[in-house]
């Protein structure tokens, strides 16, 4: 709004802070809801209202068939082992969904939501929480959404896969940031999504980003199928792929069997189901070690005179293919368990809640890396495999073995003393140096993915700027 004091007499007072004046008269024009927040007029976003005005946009609601949102509210009562998958705002990351880490609904109800349902070319948008990523669905199975925002793209109009790769730009995420309500744990408002400016290109322009996105999905896929391969040979070597866990209730122990040798106590340590397991890799045909025994525990700390890290936390662990992201943070505002200075080939191991999986390796050099403490961090010492024991800890087997060692119940943590002193089988050197292959390529198979993304994402941007140019010609 105008300034009603003397602009110079408070200059001084003003300097360093970012200040916007809207007009009043002003408000209606761009401003729907009337919101008089200061968030909504940062000079970024406000910038971005005079960009639009200088292309041909349409509102998203005109480009759109359906803008709506999945179901919201508790289903746990709809929860099942195998049915229909369910997507979350967790499994939304930029550009495609990460399916790795679903629930599953029943098929009744799964037919009951059809507004939640989801399609092939769907656009997804997280719609609380995480704001700022929009992924497209190429499945050809239709699954169902709680919390997300549904986009069907009107083909005549816009292709899906260029919308997109918009909503991905720093245009089309900070629109979508600006038309967030509530603060950080706020929604989207849907009649104000309905009006996010989209810049209409060419229609030839739009066909190669199709094209790209496609290539980009199927190398994603193709990762996808050497990392299942991998994890199949492992399974069928050490004897896990029929693995049925034990469905025995009670388990029996002395006193001394029980905590006088482990120090535990509760009930949930001892069940059968782990034991089973256990006896398997320690029963391995060709003997087993402990992870302490064949990797070097990094414990490497930060030093806090360099002014930037990287950093890379649990949330930053895509926990359906181990890839991972990182945030460049000044030093002074790392949070306070930002401790261990990490390198290329480091595999992070995630102590928080370790059934879900959240386990990557570094696979390329990152200058000034530092890692969650939540992490214990592994190095090579011996011939075993880094590759190797990645994908043994994120079999799901493995994962629900973790949970022994949890000292949490809603939500479990284990310590390095109990990664470390996990037992893993000594793998015959050759069809380590085979699933150590496969990994290798999937990655590199992932990274030209993100690679292709990236490459989408920039030349939308540099399309509409060149737009902007020749419209101001």
């Amino acid at each position: 709004m105008s300034s009603p004091f003397n602009e110079r007499k408070y200059k001084g007072l003003l300097e360093g802070l970012e200040v916007s004046e809207v007009r009043l008269s002003e408000l209606k024009i761009t401003n729907y809801e009337l919101r008089l927040d200061a968030e909504y007029y940062r000079k970024e976003f406000l910038a971005h209202d005079l960009i639009t005005k200088n292309l041909i946009v349409e509102n998203l609601k005109n480009v759109t068939l359906k803008i709506d949102v999945g179901f919201v509210g508790t289903m746990v009562n709809h929860y099942t082992k195998q049915g229909v998958p369910l997507l979350q705002t967790k499994n939304i990351n930029e550009f495609f969904v990460n399916d790795g880490d679903t629930i599953q609904i029943t098929e009744d109800f799964h037919h009951q939501l059809k507004k939640s349902q989801i399609n092939k070319e769907d656009i997804l948008i997280a719609r609380s929480g995480s704001f700022g990523k929009a992924a497209i669905y190429l499945e050809t199975k239709t699954v169902n959404s709680s919390d997300i925002i549904i986009i069907k793209a009107n083909k005549a109009i816009i292709n899906p896969y260029y919308l997109v790769s918009f909503l991905n730009t720093k245009l089309g995420v900070d629109q979508m940031l600006r038309f967030a309500s509530g603060g950080l744990q706020g929604h989207v408002n849907l009649t104000i999504l309905e009006r996010l400016q989209v810049p209409i290109l060419e229609d030839s322009f739009q066909l190669k980003i199709e094209k790209i996105l496609q290539i980009a999905y199927n190398a994603k896929i193709q990762a996808q199928t050497l990392y299942h391969q991998a994890e199949e040979l492992l399974l069928k070597t050490i004897g896990l792929k029929d693995f049925k866990p034990s469905q025995e209730g009670k388990n029996i122990k002395s006193f001394k069997e029980s905590f006088l040798s482990t120090g535990r106590l509760d009930a949930e340590y001892y069940q059968p189901k782990y034991e089973k397991i256990e006896s398997m890799i320690r029963q391995y045909k060709n003997g087993f070690s402990f992870i302490k025994e064949q990797f070097e525990q990094n414990k490497s700390l930060i030093d806090y005179s360099i002014k930037e890290y990287n950093y890379i936390e649990i949330g930053d662990i895509n926990v359906g293919n181990g890839a991972y992201n990182y945030n460049k943070i000044e030093t002074s505002e790392l949070p306070t368990n930002a401790q261990i200075k990490s390198k290329q080939n480091d595999l992070l191991v995630s102590k928080v809640r370790p059934n879900r999986g959240a386990i990557s390796i570094i696979n390329e050099e990152i200058p000034n890396l530092v890692v969650s403490g939540a992490f214990t961090v592994l190095k090579e010492k011996t011939d075993y495999k880094k590759e190797t024991l990645f994908v043994f800890l994120r079999l799901q087997q493995i994962r629900d073995w973790l949970l022994k060692y949890n000292v949490g119940t809603s939500y479990p943590v284990i310590k390095d003393e109990d990664v470390l002193n996990l037992p893993i089988p000594l793998i015959d050197k050759t069809v380590q140096q085979q699933i150590a292959g496969l990994i290798e390529e999937s990655f590199a198979l992932r990274g030209e993915s993100e690679r292709l993304l990236e490459e989408a994402t920039g030349m939308v941007e540099r399309e509409i700027e060149e737009s902007i140019n020749n419209f101001n010609k």
